[in-house]
């Protein structure tokens, strides 16, 4: 029996299927195939939700005596985008000059295949594990993130998994492997404020309410002051305005209304109800001056509404988790990774609510792009590092 240990040859079968968000395009089927012969009890549950498409996915068990580690990841991918001004197809997988290039290579199928090829090691030199392993894979998290990791999780735990550790197999690496662990991810909020007027000519404005002109004072009031300075583990949060619209092609008329959306990326200087908290204080009190608004003694008329999709921050504490993975990684690259909170959101933000997680992956300069692709010897140095980080952590 050929087992799974090439992590080149892994990555190939999966960058082939074209599992671009909400597809499964053939990927978790690869993996699957992978697996089974590991001695993994596959299962592929599909999750639905109103107004959203169907989502299959993916949760493989190698079950033994002892702790529990899970891996956790993604095969679905975002879409290829032109895909002639690829260098190479992007659903080819092909190898020029010592790189892999296609969707999915570094985000995040390379972090599964070297995972899986891990594990074929292991079972391939030293035989079974003093524990169970499991992988815990979504269809959905480039997508809504609704019919994936959360249901996943959720299913899984009514059916008494329990798990003693996570990890995460993202891109965490900003330039070479070794770089970087995330052990945690500030929060994410989005809201849209709209400011309502009254619409007029622009050669009257007495007659009008510009509501321009109140949300300016308003986006001001959400960008200064700064929300914080930074904490220990974190950096400071920082609130984008993404959108600015009034919907209004004519030079010559004051609209009605106006509209911004923002997102904020929080550290735990804040939960989200406080942030909250904060942006109301702040808009109430923009909404009574009266900088761009002289003559009116009436405040700004607005409404904020919050996104559902908030992510909540969180830190990783568990020693022997953090501790084992920089060592995996200091033996195998001699480079000691530096434990960050920094980017954006992953579905860690889910599992920490299940056990202690922590991510490692790839390089991600590439990531999203046209012609994404990774090392052939980051895959090969990828795989040593968790097959020393699984030995370790079970040891």
């Amino acid at each position: 029996m050929t087992l799974p240990i090439d992590p080149a040859a892994n990555l190939a079968a999966l960058i082939r299927c074209p599992s671009v968000t909400p597809a499964e395009g053939g990927a978790l089927a690869a993996l699957q195939a992978m697996l089974t012969p590991l001695g993994f009890a596959v299962e592929r549950p599909v999750f639905s939700e109103d107004g959203m498409p169907d989502i299959e996915n993916l949760y493989a068990r190698r079950s033994g005596n002892g702790p529990h580690l899970m891996f956790a990841g993604h095969t679905d991918v975002v879409p290829p985008g032109d895909e002639a001004a690829w260098t190479h197809p992007p659903f080819a997988a092909e190898v020029a000059k010592g790189e892999m290039y296609g969707r999915g290579a570094v985000d995040m199928k390379g972090g599964i295949a070297c995972f899986v090829a891990a594990i074929a090691r292991h079972v391939e030199q030293k035989g079974a594990l003093k524990g169970s392993v499991s992988l815990l894979i979504t269809g959905d998290e480039e997508g809504p993130a609704i019919n994936g990791t959360v249901k996943l999780l959720e299913w899984a735990a009514k059916r008494g998994e329990t798990w003693d550790a996570s990890l995460v197999g993202e891109p965490t690496n900003p330039d070479k492997l070794g770089d970087m662990v995330k052990i945690g991810r500030r929060g994410s909020l989005s809201g849209i404020v709209t400011v309502n007027g009254k619409q007029g000519h622009a050669a009257y404005p007495h007659l009008a309410d510009n509501p321009v002109n109140g949300l300016m004072m308003m986006l001001d009031a959400l960008l200064a002051p700064a929300l914080d300075g930074g904490t220990k583990d974190f950096q400071p949060s920082n609130l984008e305005i993404t959108s600015v619209d009034v919907g209004n092609p004519a030079t010559n008329v004051i609209p009605a209304r106006a509209t911004a959306a923002f997102n904020i990326r929080f550290n735990d200087t804040w939960t989200a109800e406080t942030l909250q908290a904060e942006i109301h204080n702040r808009l109430d009190a923009a909404a009574r001056r009266r900088k761009y608004r002289k003559g009116r003694k009436e405040p700004v008329d607005y409404d904020l509404v919050w996104k559902k999709e908030t992510s909540h921050v969180f830190l990783t504490r568990d020693d022997k988790l953090m501790e084992t993975l920089a060592g995996s990684v200091r033996a195998v690259t001699g480079r000691t990774p530096a434990l960050s909170t920094s980017g954006g959101t992953s579905d860690a933000r889910f599992i920490k609510d299940y056990c202690p997680v922590v991510e490692f992956g790839l390089v991600g300069k590439t990531m999203h792009m046209v012609d994404e692709r990774v090392a052939l010897a980051d895959l090969e140095t990828l795989t040593q590092i968790y097959q020393r980080f699984i030995e370790d952590w079970f040891g």
